[in-house]
């Protein structure tokens, strides 16, 4: 499912239905409380530059689709994530800028660790796939308040698979990937929900473990909170089953 290919700068990517993906990791440690920040250091340094970064337009307000550039954490050290036009647009970040950001009102030079540019084939699959999902924010105003009247853990579990499922085709369309079969998907584990600041607002968040058909790329966020770090979705290789 996986192409990978050289250094930034000299990247080719063939047209063979797979999607593009460029991953930067930095030296730098970031609490997680700071991807914020982080995010709005580089908007303000390439605010001028390119939409994708901060999903905003000049005249029409917000960018309502699937982010196609993503801030992460990742062992605890800055990353950003690069979707299609995306994989595109960071380029200006290497070419045009020292990297010196302002994080929380410290300036602090960003290192450049490592650049992995790959393909992924995104689609569903006879293969069952198993993953772990962080900070997941799965409720939202409108839905919350349904959850919370379940009772039982098996309809809560039903519930936020349909919300997951939705994620993941929401995530797909962003890609213009649309599937010819059923996505499945059953929650494996669910952790108990933590309460944590999203944009000024508490808002509840779960870690879980699940099982889908469809194969998504490591460290694409799902859900709301995808450029920020949330729905982090990681595959864990050794788990694979196959359906019968």
């Amino acid at each position: 499912m996986i192409s990978r290919f050289g250094r930034i700068g000299s990247i080719i990517f063939s047209d063979d239905g797979k999607n593009r993906f460029l991953l930067i990791r930095f030296q730098n440690e970031l609490p997680f409380s700071k991807l914020e920040s982080f995010r709005g250091a580089i908007i303000h340094a390439f605010k001028d530059k390119d939409v994708l970064f901060h999903n905003h337009l000049d005249k029409e307000g917000f960018r309502y689709a699937y982010p196609m550039i993503q801030y992460k954490r990742i062992r605890k050290k800055a990353a950003i994530l690069c979707i299609e036009a995306g994989t595109e647009a960071v380029g200006k970040l290497f070419l045009d800028s020292d990297l010196m950001l302002n994080i929380a009102g410290k300036e602090e030079a960003f290192v450049v660790e490592g650049i992995t540019a790959y393909k992924y084939l995104i689609q569903i699959w006879e293969t069952r796939f198993v993953y772990r999902i962080r900070r997941w924010l799965a409720l939202n105003q409108e839905n919350y308040g349904q959850f919370q009247q379940l009772e039982s853990v098996a309809e809560k579990s039903a519930f936020l698979e349909n919300v997951l499922k939705a994620n993941i085709l929401s995530f797909a369309k962003g890609l213009d990937i649309f599937f010819d079969r059923q996505v499945e998907c059953k929650i494996t584990r669910l952790g108990d929900p933590a309460v944590m600041q999203y944009k000024g607002v508490k808002m509840t968040v779960f870690d879980a473990e699940f099982i889908t058909n469809v194969s998504i790329p490591d460290y694409v966020g799902l859900g709301k909170g995808a450029s920020l770090g949330y729905g982090v979705t990681v595959r864990k290789k050794e788990k694979t089953t196959q359906n019968r």
